[in-house]
């Protein structure tokens, strides 16, 4: 059966790259923007992210939050968008697969330290991590609704290669034989739409997953 999605913050540069797998990969797919569709999506609705209804999301099987937010004023729209966006599908068995960031993934298996919390990692990054890390938390106190945040590479590449391969892993940080930790936009698309493709068993509803080459 054809998966019918809508993909929120379409024409963004992460939301284009999902729509572009998930319809050539057979799915049926709504692109949720605010102005004209830059996408392949043969669908749209031209609405803004924070007047999305019940009504509007009402028979899709999932919806891809791909909102991002960058200048200061801005960034507690991570919190407020993803709160919207559950409470409209609050109690739903539409899915919540949200693209998230790399700032909030472990350094230890204890959970105590992130990567945002790491020597090194860039001051001028600290801010938009500290605001999707607070938007993962909230998410997590959410038991009504099915709800997948994905957390790429630290390097996520928006012009890189989609190759089709990447390493499945979860709220810990890890990295290549060489340490890096890389993946392009084209191949984070490729694992959302494995995750929306996966069995019911085999999903990972409620739980933070990371991917990278």
């Amino acid at each position: 059966m054809t998966k019918n999605i809508a993909v929120v913050a379409a024409n963004g540069k992460a939301g284009r790259a999902i729509v572009k797998e998930a319809v050539d990969r057979g799915f049926d797919v709504t692109a949720i923007v605010r102005g004209e569709n830059g996408t392949v999506a043969p669908h749209a609705l031209i609405k803004d992210l924070f007047d999305l209804t019940s009504a509007d999301l009402a028979g899709f099987d999932a919806v891809v939050d791909a909102f991002g937010a960058w200048t200061p004023e801005s960034l507690p729209q991570h919190s407020t968008s993803l709160r919207h966006l559950s409470d409209v599908l609050s109690g739903t068995d539409t899915r919540l697969i949200v693209v998230g960031g790399a700032g909030s993934l472990y350094l230890d298996s204890a959970h105590t330290v992130q990567l945002s919390q790491s020597e090194g990692f860039p001051e001028a990054f600290k801010p938009l991590a500290a605001a999707m890390g607070k938007s993962l938390a909230e998410l997590r106190e959410r038991s009504d609704v099915k709800w997948t945040y994905v957390s790429p590479a630290a390097d996520f590449r928006a012009d890189g290669p989609r190759t089709g391969e990447y390493v499945l892993a979860g709220e810990e940080f890890t990295t290549n034989a060489d340490g890096e930790s890389a993946i392009s936009y084209a191949d984070y698309a490729v694992a959302i739409v494995d995750e929306l493709s996966a069995a019911p068993d085999d999903a990972h509803v409620m739980k933070r997953i990371s991917v990278r080459w």
